[in-house]
């Protein structure tokens, strides 16, 4: 395989082959991963420090740690690592910044939410992060519970993979013992853009750029990936994936039944989102025109809502049952 040395390479040969991987959406997301990866090691080689100077973990989360990502797609990524110390601080904080930057430069736009390695926040040894979660866990406010929510995202494309998997044991112990904490992450979520009329219409944007449109990604995608990574957190799982997760949830308990037809509606909207939706910029991606769908796939489109919307309900009723319980 060949390697590539400077962010200009590999973007000119990220644009020149992305598109050959855009069949389905776990194709797209591995293609995601490779250039990811390749943008890592050039910032690693480009910082000219030496080997890193103790065991780590680079994860990415958002839709890149579900793979879900879309054609286009911003940054959302961490760092882990073995042993605090200052010296090695300084170091991952610089291959944090560094790694933001090829990516930037390489099509991944800098998170507008500053989920990134250069960001102190996000770039902690590892007993720094248990800290950093049991303050997540412990805190009332919406922005702890979304960097929660963010992390249990994360999935590990570089290094020890089993630093995610420890951090992530620790969420499900702390919820064992203090359930409270699942009612506050299904409080965080609970409002859902409605996208169905009192008539059964799907109600579009009515002004603006996106006139005629709906949000993907308010209306369809989180009712479902917040919702099935609220019984991942109960269940303690590792997969990150929304489909992966309701395939290993449907080995606990009795959620078969309940998310069966969600997997196969989200699987479609997955489709969907790669073969219907049109732009060129990150924002474009989350906006679908209605009128560019036919009468079979807008039908279509209004169980996917449907059943976003059911599954939510569900979730939310069985989280105030087991708190309350």
């Amino acid at each position: 395989m060949t390697n590539f040395v400077t962010y200009e390479s590999i973007r000119m040969w990220r644009e020149a082959q992305i598109y050959e991987y855009t069949a389905d959406t776990h194709s797209l997301n591995s293609f995601h991963d490779l250039v990811m990866y390749k943008v890592l090691k050039a910032a690693i080689n480009r910082l000219n420090l030496g080997d890193p100077p103790c065991d780590f973990c680079w994860f990415i989360a958002g839709s890149g740690g579900r793979m879900e990502q879309e054609i286009i797609s911003d940054q959302d990524h961490g760092i882990i690592f073995e042993i605090s110390s200052e010296k090695n601080e300084a170091y991952f904080l610089k291959l944090g910044k560094e790694v933001s930057f090829g990516l930037n430069l390489v099509g991944y736009p800098y998170c507008q939410g500053n989920i990134m390695s250069s960001n102190p926040l996000w770039c902690k040894s590892i007993d720094a992060w248990l800290e950093q979660l049991y303050k997540w866990m412990e805190e009332r406010s919406l922005e702890s519970i979304r960097n929660l929510q963010i992390f249990y995202d994360a999935r590990c494309l570089y290094g020890n993979a089993d630093y995610v998997q420890q951090l992530k044991l620790y969420i499900y112990d702390y919820q064992n013992q203090q359930p409270i904490l699942l009612k506050r992450l299904m409080d965080s979520v609970m409002h859902i853009k409605n996208a169905i009329g009192p008539l059964g219409q799907i109600i579009v944007i009515d002004h603006g750029r996106y006139q005629g449109s709906i949000n993907l990604k308010y209306s369809a995608f989180l009712p479902y990936v917040n919702a099935i990574r609220i019984l991942a957190i109960k269940e303690g799982l590792y997969e990150t994936s929304t489909l992966e997760r309701m395939e290993a949830l449907f080995r606990h308990n009795d959620y078969a039944d309940e998310l069966a037809r969600s997997k196969t509606y989200f699987a479609k909207l997955l489709d969907y989102r790669l073969t219907l939706v049109k732009g060129n910029t990150y924002e474009d991606t989350h906006f679908l025109k209605i009128k560019d769908v036919n009468k079979s796939d807008r039908k279509e489109m209004k169980q996917i809502l449907k059943e976003g919307i059911r599954l939510h309900q569900y979730v939310s009723r069985l989280v105030l049952s087991s708190c309350s319980g």
